[in-house]
């Protein structure tokens, strides 16, 4: 008896397996995508159907096993609706911080020597600016003044406004900066 080719006779099948994907998935899009896998599973395991059997029931069979499985890793899958998980898991890449601490370093070298000193014991050491201004031999309102120049500096430099975030891993660079939102 002679039977038809596989890869032929597979695309006769096509609107017998879209109306049971839908059956299964109630939407085109999903069942369209189904079809699609299917057809490919098929496709590239064609050498595992005997010819003269039920190419049809076939089909079916990976279309259905398809969307079980296809169930099941959706069920084990969290609901994350404003990516409140998936914002704690992700990471920023390294290079980000590392090209942002580049540009740091080279507006903070640009910065006259008394606002680099002022920047360095107030914001990265801690120093208040009492005992900073008595380390350089000033007042403390000079010291205060140096370090808000100091910072309104490095801010223009670094094209910073309230809104944006330096994001550095070093919190003496963040101290040096004076982001309000420095962690703890």
């Amino acid at each position: 008896m002679n039977h038809p080719e596989p890869k032929e006779e597979l695309v006769t099948h096509l609107p017998a397996l879209r109306a049971f994907a839908l059956s299964l998935t109630r939407n085109r899009a999903t069942a369209d995508d189904m079809i699609q896998d299917t057809v490919l599973k098929a496709w590239t395991n064609i050498d595992s159907f005997t010819p003269g059997t039920n190419m049809r029931a076939w089909l079916f069979t990976i279309l259905r096993n398809n969307f079980y499985t296809t169930r099941r890793k959706l069920n084990r899958e969290v609901a994350d609706i404003d990516n409140v998980f998936s914002d704690k898991m992700s990471v920023k890449p390294e290079h980000d911080g590392k090209l942002q601490m580049r540009d740091f370093r080279a507006a903070f070298d640009q910065l006259a020597d008394e606002h680099r000193e002022a920047l360095i014991l107030v914001g990265a050491s801690g120093f208040s600016y009492e005992d900073a201004g008595k380390m350089c031999g000033v007042a403390t309102g000079t010291m205060k003044s140096r370090v808000n120049r100091a910072r309104n500096r490095l801010t223009e430099m670094l094209a910073l406004d309230d809104d944006d975030a330096l994001e550095l891993t070093d919190r003496a660079t963040m101290a040096v900066v004076g982001s309000p939102n420095i962690p703890s």
